[in-house]
């Protein structure tokens, strides 16, 4: 692997990351195709959306079709029929999430699922963490399995990804500072059996953790940045202030010529204010997800704004007579082809080509959003494009005081 920095501006920077199947223009999104696919498109649509690089689940895939199985087929590359690169992340996040956040207290953004699983099921938490790694049971069948170090990286190499992450815990945000600081010391002893047993030519991220608690970030982006990986991961869950917040911490620990991953970030707001502190790549099922329940991402252009998370949901009887493209501003194929109505039409009839319609559309969007970016930060516009979505909030607010002000002049000029 080779990291070449091509331009900055403050801590923003773009850069090319060279792997074994291709160059990554960086800043980059990754979408992700847990189980080796994107629910609803084809690798011809990545393809021709411009995706440079997928990341793919470990966890779902050790479970199903199997590791053992990819490693016979020569990898998830020759499998799928993607000859890009591909990120692997290390199973952990889904081990713990699904299972052990039940007892530590759990966060909405973390442990839906598993709520929603134990109260139609009745069963106890799923998983149960050791120092030498995490057992857990399948979604799929109730099997029981173990995690070690060793084992996700010995899966990740018969997946044969470019890059792959260091198995590590990631604790709720609810967690005290006691056992996040427990939690930490042990990734960080993870990271070094992983760095031991990693023995290929794959890429590999140690984890940045530390919850929500400034003294452990920076204690663990110190000891992560000493470490010999190519590369540095960034975990944990937290909303958008703390995100923030975290990575100003850990920012100057960070070494300049590696490349940083910000695992399971996406939406518009956090790319840029992550962008602007010197992250260079971003996984997240959010905009294939959403699309997939009518949520369209919009441009400022086209009323997305920071309060509408810059989008809308087609499927609302609002859009019922709307014959304008999902974003009259996106030159996708998707809107060029079809209106708000006839997919508001599709979604009501619960028709599959709805979810492929906006899904692609979403993804586009967020690609496109990064290729922007990336020429900002290249020809010296960044500040100027950041404030162009960023402080969309002000026009907002300015057009809500211009129509209250004109109902009070209505109400004034009745009376």
């Amino acid at each position: 692997m080779t990291f070449t920095i091509i331009n900055k501006i403050g801590n923003a920077r773009t850069a090319k990351l060279k792997l074994k199947h291709g160059t990554i223009e960086t800043p980059a999104f990754a979408p992700v195709a847990t189980t080796g696919t994107i629910k609803t498109l084809t690798n011809e649509d990545l393809d021709e959306l411009g995706a440079q690089i997928l990341m793919s689940n470990t966890y779902h895939l050790y479970l199903k079709p199997g590791t053992d199985y990819l490693g016979r087929k020569e990898g998830l590359h020759n499998f799928i029929g993607w000859n890009k690169p591909i990120m692997t992340d290390s199973g952990g996040f889904q081990a713990f999430s699904l299972g052990l956040g039940a007892e530590l207290g759990r966060s909405k953004f973390e442990y839906d699922s598993q709520a929603k699983i134990e109260s139609k099921q009745n069963k106890p938490r799923i998983a149960n963490v050791t120092e030498d790694g995490v057992k857990f049971k399948s979604v799929y069948d109730g099997s029981a399995h173990f995690f070690t170090p060793e084992i996700s990286i010995e899966a990740q190499k018969k997946i044969g990804a470019d890059m792959i992450f260091a198995f590590d815990e990631c604790t709720p945000p609810a967690a005290s500072h006691e056992y996040t600081k427990e939690s930490m010391e042990r990734t960080h002893r993870w990271l070094l059996r992983c760095i031991k047993s990693k023995q290929s030519d794959q890429q590999l991220f140690g984890i940045i953790q530390g919850g929500k608690y400034q003294d452990l970030r920076i204690e663990s982006a110190k000891f992560i940045a000493k470490q010999n990986t190519e590369g540095i991961g960034i975990g944990g869950a937290f909303g958008k202030k703390k995100m923030n917040e975290v990575l100003d911490w850990i920012h100057p620990h960070l070494p300049e010529n590696k490349p940083r991953h910000l695992l399971g970030v996406g939406t518009v707001s956090d790319i840029f204010e992550s962008v602007k502190r010197g992250i260079d790549l971003f996984d997240c099922v959010g905009p294939q997800k959403i699309g997939r329940t009518a949520y369209v991402y919009v441009s400022p252009e086209s009323g997305g704004t920071i309060e509408n998370k810059f989008r809308y949901k087609v499927k609302n009887a609002s859009y019922i007579e709307d014959e304008t493209p999902l974003d009259p501003n996106c030159d996708c194929k998707m809107c060029k082809m079809y209106k708000r109505s006839y997919v508001r039409h599709l979604f009501n009839l619960n028709e599959y080509s709805a979810k492929r319609i906006v899904t692609y559309h979403n993804l586009y969007f967020i690609l496109n959003l990064m290729k922007q970016i990336r020429t900002s930060i290249n020809d010296g516009t960044f500040e100027q494009l950041y404030d162009k979505w960023m402080k969309t909030n002000e026009k907002t607010n300015e057009k809500i005081n211009e129509k209250t002000n004109e109902k009070i002049n209505e109400k004034i000029n009745e009376n």
